[in-house]
């Protein structure tokens, strides 16, 4: 980690929703996911969230040999998106504990806040947590 990923590092993302990031599209093999609306999933909606993290602290490690993962997630989804509308998702760096890396998120689509809450990364070493996967496959597949 650089000396410059200090909390208070803010940055802003857009998207426009393709209709590849819409509920029925979320699980296809899932004949309820497929009959629901076609609105931009909550699943989705994550990982723009994550997306737009990344993007903001990636300048501030040793990519790609540091990156972050994603640990814990708690936000609201609280309007529908159509595909075609452009959403932005606004995030802050607003605390680091160590190798946790916490955010405060928020999602718009023009329109509507669409969701609002917290996010929390890790940063790993590249190498050594591809190592783990690679030990976790072997002993436990």
């Amino acid at each position: 980690m650089k000396e410059t990923l200090k909390p208070g590092i803010r940055y802003e993302h857009k998207f426009v929703v393709p209709s590849s990031k819409t509920v029925p599209e979320l699980y296809p093999e899932s004949a309820e996911f497929v009959l629901m609306p076609e609105v931009f999933a909550t699943g989705f909606l994550v990982g723009f969230l994550e997306w737009t993290c990344i993007k903001a602290i990636n300048p501030h490690l040793d990519w790609p040999r540091e990156q972050t993962v994603g640990t814990h997630i708690d936000i609201s989804h609280e309007a529908a998106t159509p595909p075609g509308l452009e959403v932005t998702a606004t995030v802050e760096l607003v605390a680091i504990d160590g190798k946790k890396l916490i955010f405060s998120v928020e999602a718009h689509d023009g329109i509507d806040l669409i969701s609002k809450g917290r996010h929390e990364r890790f940063v790993i070493n590249k190498e050594k947590f591809d190592a783990r996967l690679s030990e976790k496959r072997t002993n436990y597949a």
